[in-house]
């Protein structure tokens, strides 16, 4: 499946709420610990993306996603400034979400690569990130990230069990 990558701007994210909800609870119904537990509802995806919006009109967060021409949006991935003042040059990677029908076709590599070009656009040269699943660390893996180590019992699958968190990092050059 080919894919497009593109940066949303809040009003074109508000109008793709639809598409953003049903890639959430298509992920968490996958089983990705993305913050939510089951049941997964459309009123509390759409409360997410509602704050993600915001904060993309707010200028701390950008909306990545890749669309395919028969689908349309088939994948997301943000990136999220860090607030304190001694860390202008880090953001936080969040959400790397694929469609389950559009796994293993490359998606996942292409939104991680799109965003190190949107942080290296935004001055950005640190990143981190934490995932929970094994099948998105071989995306981090694959791409140049760097593992630090887990959590244990950090958070909660879907299901409500405990999960560790893995830690990872990546330096952007120019």
């Amino acid at each position: 499946m080919s894919a497009s990558i593109r940066t949303l701007g809040a009003e074109e994210a508000a109008a793709r709420l639809d598409a953003l909800s049903a890639l959430l609870i298509d992920s968490v119904e996958g089983g990705a610990s993305v913050g939510f537990l089951m049941p997964m509802t459309r009123a509390k995806a759409d409360a997410f993306w509602r704050k993600v919006i915001a904060d993309v009109a707010a200028g701390v967060r950008r909306l990545l996603v890749a669309e395919s021409a028969a689908i349309g949006i088939v994948g997301s991935v943000q990136l999220v400034f860090a607030a304190p003042e001694n860390q202008p040059h880090r953001a936080d990677v969040s959400k790397l979400l694929v469609l389950r029908s559009a796994r293993r076709q490359g998606i996942g590599d292409t939104l991680m690569q799109a965003v190190e070009t949107e942080a290296l656009a935004a001055g950005r040269t640190v990143l981190v990130l934490d995932t929970a699943t094994a099948e998105a660390e071989r995306v981090y893996q694959r791409t140049g990230w760097t593992r630090l180590g887990a959590l244990p019992d950090y958070a909660l699958m879907p299901d409500g069990s405990l999960c560790d968190t893995v830690l990872y990092f990546k330096r952007l050059s120019r």
